[in-house]
């Protein structure tokens, strides 16, 4: 947008409607996230909240939500045939460039009219517990192409003026280990949409359609100069460069490398991955829609600097992205994408790691890098089917404000699956749920603690796992120690300990099998040797940190449940002369072929 026409936008929407308006659309996008929640069946949905919503102008751009726009290259295959009560379905991360990147994804797609004008669009995705493919749950460790990993849905009008495509979605349903439950989330997903169609038409009614379209360019607008604001302040124009690795891609190869420099040109962020491993042959690969990669920098950059900025597409114009084909980050099709999320987390270490070496004091450590789950299948006592699909959480990043946070989630809203539905649904208990002692990197601000949950097996059944940060740790930064690693053992009922690598399918269970599955935790900020002695005490308290690491980590020596404040200075004062200054980076044991 121009000058003169974002002065024209804010002189025809005073502030305090241009307020009434984002707020409104605001509400209207968390009570999308409601609706689903009361209307899905899967766990990954209704319980954890495994949904991304946003509510876009007529152009298709986003003005709130959590992920980019995509929607002008899909409505172009329907050459601008879209009507009320039309509903877009579509899972291809190939089609829609990647905004959604695996199949697991069913994105809806619903344009919205007021007296017959196109005035905006809603648009849901959400996490289905399976789509087919070769193991359940769909996400392949050992899968060679995006063929292995479920049904492909193009872009397809599941609803045509009101009309519900029967046989299209009898279909689709058909390729689906877990049918009833997919077509209730696919509805809970349109429905989150209606509720925001219901909301954008009320605010046309009030304002006018006018108003709301000026309103949406004006918000679009200001996003963007805060933006420019934002990257002129934390940005270098000298060019940086940060390198972070995948562990592998769970196949036998790796570790691969991921390769960022950024820089600035006037109030433009340039963000080039140029030198990132090619693509990988197993299923870690993410496409990326370029628009979605810089939403990715724009929310990082808010959530770092300043969080009252509103996530929408006007941030676009200000990045520049630069994603190598066929590297990790661009494959070519049809190159497997099902666990894709090792590379997706570690792109924001590589963003905090990046920005970090000129701005130290506003970046954050890398954190458990990865969105683990469990998949656990089989048939029950009865002969039906069971299925039930668990994303696990780790530990969040030492930051400048505080300590990371222990066993939380990357992504905003989502929660864990509470013991007492697994145990009523599926045959498995879950006999512990708690952090992990010493996980979390010592510093300053010490990083979050990964988490261990123990899954006692009730019935047979076959498990999927897929984790990373086995290898290589979350690193630490401004002197900061890296986190724990992540770890699964299985014991089994005869006695047997099987240690299990962080991804594999298949993995044959028996009544009485206990599954230890271990995240990682993240990296410190700041030097531990800093770190107030009460606050090592009160993380010993909650055993959150051992005896030993408080001594051995931060040089706080503890005896009797108290800190000996001499003992204490004696031997901080000794570390700190037989360390030296503390690295800017520290990654922690490094594997073979790994150098920094």
């Amino acid at each position: 947008m121009t000058t003169e026409a974002a002065m024209s936008v804010e002189t025809t929407v005073d502030p305090v409607t241009l307020d009434l308006i984002e707020n409104a659309l605001l509400n209207a996008r968390y009570e999308m996230d409601e609706v689903v929640r009361r209307a899905a069946m899967s766990p990954t949905i209704r319980v954890q909240h495994d949904e991304f919503p946003m509510i876009c102008n007529a152009r298709g751009q986003m003005i709130v939500g959590q992920f980019g726009s995509y929607i002008p290259e899909v409505i172009e295959r329907f050459g601008g045939d879209i009507n009320p009560g039309d509903v877009v379905l579509l899972n291809d991360p190939y089609i829609c460039k990647g905004s959604i990147s695996h199949a697991n994804d069913w994105l809806v797609i619903v344009p919205i009219f007021h007296r017959g004008e196109h005035i905006a669009f809603a648009s849901m995705f959400g996490h289905m517990m399976d789509v087919g493919g070769k193991v359940p749950g769909s996400q392949v460790s050992d899968a060679l192409s995006i063929w292995e990993e479920g049904i492909r849905i193009p872009p397809v009008k599941i609803f045509d003026r009101g009309e519900l495509n029967e046989t299209a979605l009898e279909v689709i349903l058909n390729n689906t280990r877990t049918p009833d439950i997919n077509r209730s989330d696919l509805m809970a997903l349109i429905g989150g949409c209606r509720a925001a169609e219901r909301r954008v038409v009320e605010l046309c009614e009030r304002f006018g359609v006018d108003v709301f379209e000026a309103a949406c360019d004006a918000l679009l607008e200001r996003t963007r100069r805060a933006m420019a604001k934002l990257i002129r302040q934390y940005v270098p124009e000298e060019k940086v460069t940060f390198t972070d690795w995948v562990d592998d891609d769970g196949l036998g190869n790796g570790p691969f490398k991921i390769v960022l420099t950024i820089w600035r040109e006037g109030d433009v962020c340039h963000c080039d991955f140029t030198g990132t491993d090619p693509q990988a042959p197993g299923s870690i690969n993410f496409h990326i829609h370029e628009g979605l990669c810089k939403l990715f920098f724009g929310i990082y950059m808010i959530m770092a600097f300043d969080p009252a900025i509103l996530f929408n597409d006007g941030l676009y114009d200000v990045f520049e992205v630069t994603l190598p084909e066929g590297s990790l980050l661009n494959p070519k099709f049809p190159a497997p994408l099902s666990n894709r999320l090792n590379v997706h987390t570690r792109f924001f270490d590589c963003i905090s790691g990046a920005l970090g070496q000129k701005a130290p004091d506003l970046a954050m450590a890398a954190g458990y890098g990865t969105s683990p789950y469990f998949v656990f299948s089989g048939y029950g006592e009865d002969g039906r089917y069971f299925q039930f699909v668990e994303l696990l959480f780790g530990g969040v990043p030492g930051r400048p404000i505080g300590d990371g946070l222990d066993g939380h989630s990357w992504w905003p809203l989502f929660r864990t699956t509470p013991a007492e539905y697994t145990e009523g649904y599926y045959p498995v208990r879950i006999a512990s749920y708690r952090a992990v002692r010493d996980s979390g990197g010592a510093g300053v601000h010490r990083g979050g603690t990964g988490i261990e949950k123990v899954y006692e097996f009730t019935g047979p059944g076959e498990v999927s796992i897929h984790d990373d940060r086995a290898l290589l740790a979350p690193w630490g930064i401004g002197g900061g120690r890296p986190g724990g690693r992540s770890a699964k053992v299985l014991h089994k009922a005869d006695g047997t300990t099987v240690e299990l690598p962080s991804k594999l399918d298949h993995l044959k269970v028996g009544p009485g099998d206990r599954l230890v599955f271990r995240t990682a935790g993240a990296g410190g900020w700041g030097d531990p040797l800093e770190r107030p002695a009460a606050a090592v005490l009160r993380d010993v308290s909650h055993d959150l940190v051992s005896v030993e690491a408080a001594r051995s980590e931060y040089g706080v020596v503890i005896a009797d449940g108290a800190v000996d404040e001499d003992a204490t200075a004696r031997l901080r004062e000794e570390m700190r002369i037989e360390r030296g200054a503390p690295p800017a980076y520290d990654f922690g044991e490094l594997p073979e072929g790994v150098e920094v």
